[in-house]
């Protein structure tokens, strides 16, 4: 029975892996859903927003994988799925959804997609985007200030006491399970294009 493709794409903070994704994307345009692992933080409702704001996401336990594989369960069976969306002003799942077809294609996106054993089980093609440090922090800093309104010193703040240590305890030793290791995220056209003819060939083989 044809069963989608699903491709994880893993890496650091700034590492490029959302480039990766949407070149992946791009290139197989009507046949793709994109699952971001952003999308799956943990509905903190519950809690006051002082609580809310000391939530490290960049650990393992911020994310609510059982929901993230429960909507990629009903994708690999077809069935469409409403994605959350995150609100980060208000550190806690928003009350809005967002409505998704199933596709040929899943590609799964996310910082730490490697180190859950559940959701590397239903990937077909592990990836794991491998760039420099100080790439990645330059990279964090001009997103969070430009996109999410934060200061240069908070920024700098979370990175030394949060995003750092969670990387170096989580996301660096789950790149042991990647299928392939790419450097330089999106400026690897090389292995962009291996990435690409593979993903047709297993389209190919349904």
């Amino acid at each position: 029975m044809k069963r989608p493709v699903v491709i994880g794409v893993a890496g650091g903070s700034g590492s490029g892996k959302t480039t990766i994704a949407r070149k992946l994307y791009e290139q197989f345009a009507d046949s793709v859903v994109m699952i971001e692992q952003d999308a799956y933080y943990r509905d903190q409702s519950h809690l006051p927003l002082e609580e809310r704001m000391k939530t490290n996401y960049d650990h393992p336990l911020a994310f609510d994988n059982d929901l993230l594989i429960e909507h990629l369960k009903k994708l690999l069976n077809y069935e469409p799925i409403h994605k959350p969306v995150y609100d980060y002003k208000l550190h806690t799942r928003s009350e809005e959804t967002v409505y998704l077809e199933p596709k040929d294609v899943i590609i799964l996106e996310g910082i730490l997609i490697l180190e859950d054993e559940r959701l590397r089980e239903l990937m077909d093609i592990k990836v794991f985007v491998d760039t420099d440090a100080d790439v990645r922090i330059l990279r964090r800093m001009e997103r969070d200030i430009k996109e999410r309104g934060r200061t240069l010193e908070s920024v700098i703040h979370q990175y030394l006491t949060v995003v750092r240590p969670m990387h170096l305890q989580f996301i660096e030793p789950s790149k042991r399970y990647a299928d392939l290791i790419i450097p330089e995220g999106g400026y690897n056209q090389v292995a962009i294009n291996l990435l690409v003819n593979q993903i047709r060939t297993y389209l190919q083989d349904q």
